[in-house]
C-alpha cells in the first residue's frame, strides 16, 4: 500500500470516529484523529495505530487531545516517527481548551495529515502554519470533500454567516400538501418518527404563522427517544414562528447570534417559497405518499440546481433528499 492509499484509509477511520460526536460536539465540528507509528519489521516499514480519539462534547478535549491521551506509555517513544491524521485542521487559538496545534508540536511527531482547512475565523490555516513552522511535514486535503460533507452545517455557518437550511414537506402523489385546503395525514407513524429523529440532529426549527395557528405544532422530538431523553434532558430544537412581526432576515440574524448552525423549515408552501425565493436553502427533503387528491395547496416546485442525494421508501412513502451541487 503506497502513501496515498494509506493516507486515505486512515482519513476514513478519522471520519468514522468523528461521527460519534454527532450529538455531543455541537456547536463545535465533528472531528476524528488517528495516530500511526512506523515500525520496522524485517525489510519493511509498517504503520500501526497507537492512538485514536474524537471530539466527544463541546467544551471538553478535542479529537487530538483524546487521541494522544489514548497512547499507551510503552508507545510514547514511537511518537517521534508518528503521523497524526485529523479530519479538520488543528486549532491554533485558545478557546475553551488550549490550541491542539501546540499539543501536536510538543509531542514531536514527524508528519500531520489534515482532511480540510477549518473555516472558523480564528483558525483558517493558522494551525497548519504553526505546524509547518515547527518543522512538521503537513499534507492537506486528503478526502477533503468527505471531510467537508461531514461538517456541512459548520462550514455553511462560518462561510455564509447563516445556518444550514433544510426545507422539509410531505405531499401527495400528485403534488398537494393537503386535501382541498383541509388537513391531510400524509406521513406514516414511522416516517413521523424519522422526522423527529432529524429534529434531534438540528439546532432550530421554524413554521409559518398560519401553520402555527391552525395546527399548533409542538415541534419537539417526542416520537424519537434518545439516551438523553431517558435522563430527562431531551433536546428539542429551538422553535421559531415566522409572522408579519418576525421576518426571514430577523430569523437568520437570531440564528447567527445564538450560534444555531442548522435550521429545519416545516411550514406550508408560502413559508417554503419565501426561503426558495431568496435562495436560502441547502437541503430539501420531500416525502411523497401514494395517494392523490382533487385539489388543494400545491407543493413548491423544486429549484433547478437541486440534485438527488438519496431516495428511501418506508411504508410505501418515498423520501427523497436533494442538495445543492456544492456545500
Amino acid at each position: 500500500m503506497n502513501r496515498q492509499e494509506t493516507d486515505q484509509m486512515m482519513m476514513r477511520r478519522c471520519l468514522q470516529l468523528a461521527r460519534n460526536g454527532l450529538m455531543g460536539a455541537r456547536p463545535n465540528p465533528m472531528v476524528g484523529c488517528v495516530i500511526v507509528a512506523q515500525e520496522e519489521r524485517g525489510d519493511d516499514s509498517v504503520g500501526r495505530i497507537i492512538g485514536e480519539g474524537y471530539h466527544v462534547r463541546c467544551g471538553e478535549g478535542h479529537a487530538e487531545v483524546n487521541a494522544f491521551a489514548s497512547v499507551r506509555p510503552v508507545d510514547e517513544p514511537l511518537l517521534r516517527e508518528a503521523t497524526v491524521y485529523v479530519s479538520l485542521e488543528p486549532c491554533a487559538h485558545f478557546g475553551k481548551t488550549p490550541p491542539c496545534a501546540d499539543l501536536i508540536v510538543s509531542k514531536g511527531v514527524r508528519r500531520v495529515v489534515v482532511g480540510t482547512i477549518d473555516p472558523f475565523a480564528k483558525v483558517q490555516g493558522r494551525g497548519i502554519e504553526k505546524l509547518r513552522r515547527a518543522g512538521i511535514e503537513v499534507t492537506v486535503g486528503v478526502l477533503e470533500a468527505e471531510c467537508r460533507e461531514l461538517n456541512r452545517r459548520f462550514f455553511t455557518f462560518h462561510q455564509h454567516q447563516r445556518p444550514y437550511i433544510i426545507l422539509k414537506w410531505a405531499q401527495t402523489q400528485n403534488g398537494y400538501l393537503d386535501d382541498n385546503h383541509r388537513p391531510l395525514a400524509i406521513s406514516t407513524p414511522f416516517t413521523q418518527m424519522l422526522s423527529h429523529r432529524l429534529r434531534t440532529e438540528e439546532d432550530a426549527i421554524v413554521v409559518g404563522r398560519v401553520t402555527d395557528e391552525r395546527e399548533h405544532p409542538q415541534l419537539t422530538v417526542r416520537h424519537w427517544r434518545t439516551a438523553a431523553s431517558s435522563l430527562g434532558s431531551e433536546r428539542n430544537p429551538v422553535r421559531f414562528v415566522l409572522s408579519k412581526d418576525y421576518s426571514l432576515e430577523q430569523l437568520i440574524g437570531d440564528c447567527r447570534e445564538r450560534n444555531l448552525q442548522s435550521l429545519i423549515v416545516e411550514g406550508g408552501a408560502k413559508t417554503h417559497q419565501s426561503f426558495l425565493s431568496k435562495g436560502l436553502w441547502d437541503e430539501i427533503r420531500v416525502e411523497t405518499a401514494p395517494i392523490t387528491v382533487s385539489g388543494g395547496t400545491r407543493a413548491c416546485p423544486l429549484p433547478s440546481e437541486a440534485k438527488i442525494v438519496s431516495r428511501e421508501t418506508y411504508d410505501h412513502n418515498t423520501i427523497i433528499t436533494y442538495r445543492r451541487a456544492s456545500i
